[in-house]
């Protein structure tokens, strides 16, 4: 049973299968029956993470320094990998070193990333103990473990292990890997959401999304569909850290009961539409044939700078072009501009839903029955709410709601980028409102200096895309 919790990318129902398992013997059968379904669907695939070496830079480097600070190795996260962060890993591994991150370093510095570490219960272990040997609060420890019985710790059990530190970093720019990461923890640290993907990218990688609450009105958010906008892969992120946090604490969250929240209204996140396209663009994709196909395509529009200019995913395809709402308008639009193949912006590829990002997108969303979406862009600081003559009740009202609580403007999406967005088509095949928001301001991809006030002036929309329905 360990081997499998080990293993399973579901940590949430693993945690909740072994600790009925630990109970009872004849439970351990039951599970066993379904040892090899489970294993088949919800198993991990291994992160292998590109060895480091002083003298690298990049998004390693930073993720490195992050994985330091966190574990109370305080380093600079400017992603170079000098004597400093040098000196500072060789404290961390408590031996001295040539500063070489293998995976096996990286074993180390990845509870660090993903907040938690998994603790294996020794005869005489309190959670007190184990929750000062790791810095932590008992509490934490309890809520990650559902069922736990604290006068009854059985040795051998594996305990998850939740750090004291919060979990969404606002220094360092995202990838799929720090987002997988980060959403496996929230899964740990807060067992009543939900983390599975909904469909994966050209490259394989896994489209993850995340639920929280039980209520009947359902609602939807995403974000980074556009490669050089992943600033709002975090603000997803934090806003459901932050709301989970306060449901778990009893607390108010905004001024608004979580319970209540978490009772009335069901959010879906998915923080990371395009994860190929945000690695390419924030450096993690750096080598191998995909790499080299994106290299072919931005040679054909040398004006755009490479690969701080790419928006579409990794076939050249703009996914928020792929929607089945004027698609043929888009087309025609996007090929006089000159983008008539792919291209690292503006290409809507050769028909609607052709990419496995934008058609897991609207699958999603054809499988659920939400009230509302909000589409998460950058850059302009404006709130798209119309497509075409439609104008689903209330709409207009959310949307001023929206720019009262931002400051943002309200306007009509431009007619040269008014057709096939997943924003217009979910307006027209459901006739219920959506927003493509633009947060931010300045030149994509914009710093990550810019999220506090990014994460500021749009909290108050992301609740009220729950609450003003």
């Amino acid at each position: 049973m360990k081997s499998i919790c080990k293993n399973l990318s579901t940590v949430s129902f693993c945690r909740q299968i072994f600790y009925a398992w630990s109970i009872s013997e004849q439970k351990k059968a039951r599970f066993e029956v379904f040892r090899h379904i489970i294993v088949k669907k919800f198993m991990a695939k291994q992160v292998f993470m590109k060895t480091i070496i002083p003298g690298d830079r990049g998004i390693l480097v930073q993720y490195l320094q992050l994985a330091l600070t966190r574990a109370g190795y305080v380093t600079r996260t400017d992603g170079i990998f000098g004597p400093a962060t040098c000196r500072i890993l060789n404290s961390f591994l408590g031996a001295e070193t040539n500063c070489t991150v293998t995976q096996e370093v990286w074993n180390r510095l990845i509870p660090y990333l993903r907040g938690y570490t998994k603790h294996t219960v020794v005869s005489g272990d309190t959670l007190w103990q184990i929750a000062e040997m790791h810095r932590t609060q008992v509490d934490f420890i309890q809520r990650a473990n559902p069922g736990i019985d604290a006068n009854r710790l059985i040795p051998g059990m594996i305990l998850y292990v939740p750090f004291a530190f919060p979990l969404v970093p606002t220094n360092v720019p995202y990838t799929s890997v720090l987002t997988t990461y980060l959403m496996e923890g929230m899964a740990v640290r807060y067992p009543f959401l939900t983390v599975e993907p909904i469909g994966g990218s050209v490259m394989g990688r896994s489209i993850l999304g995340m639920r929280i609450g039980t209520g009947e009105k359902e609602v939807f958010y995403n974000a980074s569909f556009h490669a050089n906008e992943s600033i709002t892969t975090p603000l997803l992120l934090k806003f459901a850290e932050d709301y989970a946090q306060a449901y778990a604490a009893g607390g108010q969250f905004m001024g608004v009961d979580a319970a209540w929240l978490y009772q009335e209204y069901e959010l879906n996140l998915v923080p990371l539409v395009n994860p190929d396209g945000v690695d390419l663009v924030n450096g993690l994709l750096t080598e191998g044939v995909y790499y080299e196909q994106a290299q072919k395509i931005a040679a054909d529009y040398p004006q755009i700078p490479f690969p701080s200019g790419w928006k579409a995913n990794i076939n050249g395809v703009d996914l928020n072009l792929q929607f089945p709402a004027g698609w043929e308008n888009a087309k025609a639009t996007k090929f006089a501009q000159g983008y008539t193949s792919p291209a690292p912006r503006d290409y809507v590829g050769e028909a609607p839903l052709t990419e496995p990002e934008s058609r897991a997108v609207a699958e999603f969303t054809k499988s659920r029955d939400f009230q509302l979406i909000l589409a998460y862009h950058t850059q302009g600081e404006v709130i798209y709410w119309k497509y075409l003559n439609y104008n689903p009740v209330h709409s207009r009202e959310i949307a001023d709601y929206f720019a009262s609580v931002s400051g943002y403007a309200v306007e009509e999406t431009p007619i040269v980028s008014g057709y096939a967005g997943y924003k217009d088509w979910f307006i027209m095949t459901y006739d219920r409102p959506g927003y493509t928001i633009e947060a931010g301001l300045g030149q994509n991809p914009l710093p990550m200096s810019q999220f506090g006030q990014i994460y500021q002036d749009n909290r108050g929309i992301l609740l009220g895309g729950m609450t003003q329905i």
